[in-house]
């Protein structure tokens, strides 16, 4: 007894200090994402989730293509968790299309302990400005550097790594592209990978393939820097630009993805075991 007696305050004020580092970890995240949500923070990602899905029809008619659910969630929702769970605390969603119902659906993301903010791309210019039109809008929004995913695609095992875009920070590169196997739907292919792990734009890299660019990237904001906001422009021609300059890097991703683009291909990967 006399041994309980003599350990239980230092039990105690081992149990008030634990409660205060939580407390404190609860705070300092909470501080986060208000300061995100009132512009004091840039955001360190972009998903993009403007587009129509014109060969998603008849579902997106009435449903926004980044809504529509595979294995019982939205796809957006897939990037969503992930961005978060690799430290990510604000993001920026662009939207043309049905946007309200993204907005609605999605809020202001705390329930995921991020920060959304939107780029209304409906509401201020009438339609979709396309990829790099849509990152330039964004851009009073976005940090220095930041990750940039297509909502529309499925790749569940891929992580936003905190390591990974420190080192691209570090680096020079105005972007770095992960590719991935070629889909039936684009036997072609988009870029060669050079040993030198720099993307190539005219020609296939020392394996003699080329691959297909997975819609996920690290993307620095002198990219889209020199394209007016409000103008609609899309992103391969400055890849392709970047490549030739020797300023886009590039890696292999070989998990699971899917560019989901028709009801069929999508009733197969719900049909699917993920």
């Amino acid at each position: 007894m006399r041994c309980s007696a003599v350990h239980w305050p230092l039990r105690r004020r081992r149990d008030e200090s634990a409660h205060h580092r939580l407390q404190s970890a609860s705070q300092r995240s909470a501080k986060q994402r208000n300061d995100a949500m009132n512009g004091s923070v840039k955001a360190t990602a972009m998903i993009l989730a403007a587009g129509r899905g014109k060969r998603m029809r008849p579902l997106t008619d009435t449903t926004p293509k980044p809504l529509l659910k595979v294995h019982g969630k939205p796809l957006i929702e897939w990037h969503l968790e992930a961005l978060a769970r690799g430290g990510v605390r604000a993001v920026v969603i662009n939207t043309a299309w049905l946007e309200e119902r993204i907005v609605e659906t999605l809020g202001d993301g705390s329930r995921w302990g991020l920060a959304i903010r939107y780029s209304l791309e409906g509401r201020d210019h009438g339609d979709a400005l396309e990829t790099a039109g849509g990152i330039a809008k964004a851009l009073p929004l976005l940090a220095e550097t930041f990750w940039l995913v297509s909502a529309d695609i499925y790749a569940p095992g891929f992580e936003f790594d905190a390591g990974e875009a420190a080192a691209f920070a570090r680096s020079d590169h105005l972007a770095k592209l992960w590719l991935v196997p070629n889909p039936p739907f684009h036997p072609g292919g988009d870029f060669g990978l050079n040993a030198d792990g720099m993307g190539l734009a005219d020609a296939a890299g020392p394996d003699g393939r080329r691959w297909t660019y997975a819609n996920i990237a690290l993307c620095r904001r002198a990219l889209c820097a020199g394209i007016a906001p409000g103008t609609v422009a899309a992103l391969g021609p400055l890849l392709y630009t970047g490549m030739r300059e020797r300023r886009i890097a590039a890696a292999r991703y070989d998990g699971v993805w899917e560019n989901v683009g028709t009801p069929e291909q999508l009733a197969a990967l719900n049909a699917s075991r993920g």
